[in-house]
């Protein structure tokens, strides 16, 4: 679905070189710290930006050649997207009949009814969680094979951030083929939604695994500076210094629990690999094993 090889975009003060692949029927999580470089991936993607270098294909072409047909097997939602405020549901409705040939409109119009939007009401007064969901609906409308989300459920709350989470659950269990790519802060929505996640930090890919992996296998071990000297190091990932000693992530926590069973090793989550990798120190531990 999504394959970037070598691709990088050059700013002033920002480059990006990234490769990935992202297969049919894969759900992929893109996470990083703001102005790490996840827009700029996605918008190279979606063919918004020109790349530097590098190779990118979508659904086996570069975006930048992309037919109107083409465009149309892609379901976006980018954060800062939206309609004039001035339109309604309606209105909305009339747009997408132009501009998708696949746009179903009964079913674009249930789930509107079903999310409560209503039809007449002028978007500038939808709710910041109508406005989401208005956002989201559009991308799902037209039978997309391909779907691109960048913040779909930022500043929402717990209720309107699960009603996105169903609707993007129920459209890819549709079809098993379809694909998505979603980046996102809130590391809840990725653990629950996502098959593989990628983690850039400073434009450049720091992590791929997939999360069920992530989940697994990795873990959070807790080390005095005593114990930290004599340990092991051939499975820890990152480090960060504590007060108390370091936080180590492991990509092996099965190994430090067998070979270190008085050691306090805690599960991993999403949010504590984000800190360790990107708050961490991975280089330093480098030079230390060599």
């Amino acid at each position: 679905m999504i394959r970037l090889k070598e691709l990088t975009k050059v700013y002033k003060d920002f480059d990006l070189n990234i490769s990935m692949e992202i297969q049919p029927g894969t759900v992929a999580g893109l996470i990083g710290k703001n102005g790490a470089g996840k827009s700029t991936t996605i918008k190279a993607i979606l063919g918004l930006i020109r790349p530097t270098s590098g190779q990118i294909e979508v659904l086996g072409k570069n975006p930048l050649e992309f037919s109107s047909k083409d465009r149309s097997s892609i379901g976006a939602c980018l954060a800062e997207s939206g309609f004039n405020r001035m339109l309604n549901v309606n209105d909305v409705t009339a747009i997408l009949k132009k501009m998708y040939p696949e746009f179903n409109e009964d079913t674009f119009r249930a789930q509107c009814k079903e999310q409560g939007l209503p039809f007449d009401k002028p978007i500038g007064d939808f709710s910041t969680g109508m406005k989401a969901k208005l956002r989201v609906l559009t991308a799902l409308c037209h039978d997309a094979k391909l779907l691109i989300l960048d913040e779909p459920t930022a500043g929402l709350d717990v209720m309107a951030r699960n009603d996105i989470l169903d609707m993007l659950r129920n459209y890819m269990a549709e079809d098993e083929e379809r694909s998505m790519l979603i980046s996102s802060h809130i590391s809840t929505d990725l653990e629950g939604l996502c098959d593989e996640i990628y983690m850039i930090g400073e434009g450049r890919l720091i992590l791929h695994e997939d999360t069920d992996i992530l989940m697994g296998k990795y873990g959070i071990i807790k080390l005095s500076d005593e114990d930290y000297s004599k340990m092991d190091k051939s499975y820890i990932v990152s480090t960060k210094k504590q007060p108390y000693g370091y936080d180590c992530l492991t990509n092996e926590k099965q190994f430090y629990m067998e070979n270190y069973p008085t050691t306090a090793i805690e599960n991993s989550n999403l949010d504590s690999v984000i800190m360790l990798m990107l708050g961490g120190s991975s280089k330093a531990l480098k030079e230390e094993q060599k």
